[in-house]
């Protein structure tokens, strides 16, 4: 199969326009993570020299990441803002990091691309998960490796996700994204082509409180804005309630400690 354009799949442009809201300021969340990142691109391993593709790679702080193993690092996200981002917090990195417009169910490169694939809480999100699972299988060398961090379904993202989707006119996935954080269900996409093992781990953050994490989702994290903005003053003020809800029972001493549950798939690719 040959390389798909830089083109957006239709059912995705109205997603590239939500996350890409924040701009820059998606790289706080990035940052609030940065430990479940961190694992991700440690079980990748790059080596110098290897090609690697972070799909969905947001400002790119997963790209960094790998390009700290002295790989030659491309990342690819559907939204233009994002990208802008991207390659501006990743101007000082050496070896460069490439980036460019790319969606997880058609990707921009040809067969057997590159030697490892990431991708961290990003292709979950794809609309056709099997499209985006075998792309995934498409662009990675036989014998390559593929990890994924990905929240687990019923875990405190879900959760989070359902509290927003009270709120939101728009329309719920057709397959949850949290399938990906299941193992069994991440077999069911991804066991034709990779063989699969599984980590799991949890994310630490940490906030002064439930306004200042409010603040934050406000600021750095495209679906609370955007549910925001489309409310009228007394459903935003409901929906700001129940976002302190969910979050207070993270309350300790020093403030909130949120803890986030994820999964880790590391695949081998078959045929290597």
């Amino acid at each position: 199969m040959n390389a798909h354009g830089d083109t957006i799949q239709p059912h995705h442009e109205a997603a590239a326009t939500m996350w890409g809201l924040v701009g820059v300021d998606y790289d706080d969340v990035s940052f609030a993570i940065a430990d479940a990142l961190g694992h991700a691109a440690q079980r990748l391993n790059a080596k110098p020299g290897e090609k690697v593709l972070d799909v969905a790679t947001g400002t790119g702080w997963s790209a960094r990441n790998v390009a700290r193993y002295g790989a030659a690092v491309t990342g690819v996200d559907i939204s233009t803002e994002l990208l802008g981002a991207a390659k501006t917090l990743s101007s000082h990195v050496a070896p460069p990091i490439a980036f460019r417009r790319g969606d997880a169910e058609a990707l921009p490169f040809e067969d057997a691309s590159f030697d490892r694939v990431i991708s961290t809480f990003g292709v979950m999100f794809a609309a056709d998960q099997t499209c985006a699972a075998a792309e995934l299988a498409r662009v990675c060398k036989p014998g390559g490796r593929l990890v994924l961090a990905a929240w687990v379904p019923g875990g405190a993202v879900a959760e989070f996700f359902g509290v927003i989707g009270r709120f939101s006119d728009a329309p719920p996935p057709a397959a949850s994204p949290m399938n990906w954080g299941e193992p069994d269900a991440a077999r069911a996409l991804l066991g034709d082509g990779f063989e699969l093992t599984f980590e799991t781990g949890v994310n630490h953050a940490y906030y002064d409180g439930v306004d200042d994490i409010w603040d934050w989702y406000q600021r750095g994290f495209g679906p609370v804005r955007a549910v925001t903005a489309a409310l009228d003053e007394p459903d935003r003020a409901a929906f700001k309630a129940a976002v302190d809800d969910y979050h207070r029972h993270y309350a300790c001493a020093a403030g909130l400690h949120i803890k986030r549950d994820y999964l880790i798939a590391i695949g081998r690719r078959r045929g290597g």
